[in-house]
């Protein structure tokens, strides 16, 4: 058996050109959806993610905005840029990147940011609404993972899910994600985490197995079963002198081990990543719509 890809760069450019119908809807009332982005520092991995952020809204057609700030930059300042961009009509989502300040509370940063610009969903109220079903932000990740499985045809569905990782950013709202009442969910899922007990009873029982652990390669084919499901959430840098830049991207689980006992797989890179960044777009979208009032968001 060698597993079929979960294209996730195809299937993001499709969710894209979904997406461009409701940006002209938009337009049609003069509104164009903005993204408002904070970084603070110059940690080299939040640079690129911030440009790359940039460069999808304006592929797309979005307005974006990133305000820097000096890596010394105090809570009273990060507050300062979030409660100006938050009394902006033009701004229709904010996210202030990760990681702050060594001194900074990303859990404070993130409550005062308004819950209807929240297009990251880490507000509180935004993970309280997912916790009890009510419609909110899903974390982008996450969000991205329940759009992969649904477009390839992999309905969760009393399925056994089993996600490696217990993050507030992918593992925790994953499991609220999956284990919905709706469609999408209505899985049973176990999350696992660095306390966990025999953890490969529990990846080898898992008819959809999700690896969001930060630890490259962890996850064997020995360790998974026969036809489950794997997406991959990690990204790492692995060295290979054969490679023109010296390494190459591996993920949480041993790619080709994996691929011979799944029956579908996310590459990295490729797969759960283009995704992510698709997700904000969309719920900056949502934003604007549910702000103004207008089709969709309303």
């Amino acid at each position: 058996m060698s597993a079929r890809l979960i294209d996730g760069r195809s299937i993001a450019e499709e969710l894209r050109q979904e997406l461009k119908s409701r940006i002209e809807e938009l337009r049609k009332y003069r509104l164009v959806p903005g993204l408002a982005m904070i970084l603070a520092g110059e940690d080299p991995a939040s640079l690129t993610y911030v440009g790359a952020k940039a460069k999808a809204c304006q592929k797309l057609g979005l307005h974006s905005e990133t305000l820097r700030l000096p890596s010394e930059a105090d809570t009273p300042t990060i507050l300062d840029a979030v409660r100006q961009l938050n009394e902006r009509p033009d701004i229709h989502g904010v996210l202030v990147q990760l990681p702050l300040p060594p001194d900074v509370d990303p859990r404070v940063v993130a409550e005062s940011i308004l819950p209807r610009k929240d297009v990251d969903g880490f507000h509180p109220l935004t993970i309280g609404r997912l916790m009890t079903g009510q419609e909110a932000f899903a974390p982008c990740t996450p969000a991205g993972i329940v759009e992969l499985l649904a477009r390839s045809g992999l309905d969760p569905r009393g399925k056994e899910v089993v996600i490696l990782g217990r993050s507030v950013v992918v593992g925790r709202p994953l499991a609220l994600l999956l284990m919905a009442k709706r469609k999408g969910g209505n899985a049973t899922v176990t999350v696992c985490h660095t306390a966990t007990a025999d953890l490969e009873r529990h990846c080898r029982r898992a008819d959809i197995l999700i690896a969001a652990m930060g630890q490259p390669e962890a996850i064997g084919g020995n360790q998974v079963k026969t036809g489950a499901v794997v997406i991959d959430v990690g990204v790492h840098r692995k060295k290979d002198a054969n490679a023109p830049k010296g390494y190459r991207l591996v993920g949480d689980v041993h790619f080709p081990s994996v691929r011979e006992k799944a029956s579908w797989i996310t590459p990295v890179p490729g797969g759960v990543g283009p995704m992510t960044i698709t997700m904000l777009l969309s719920n900056t979208i949502r934003a604007a719509e549910r702000i103004s009032g207008i089709k969709e968001g309303s």
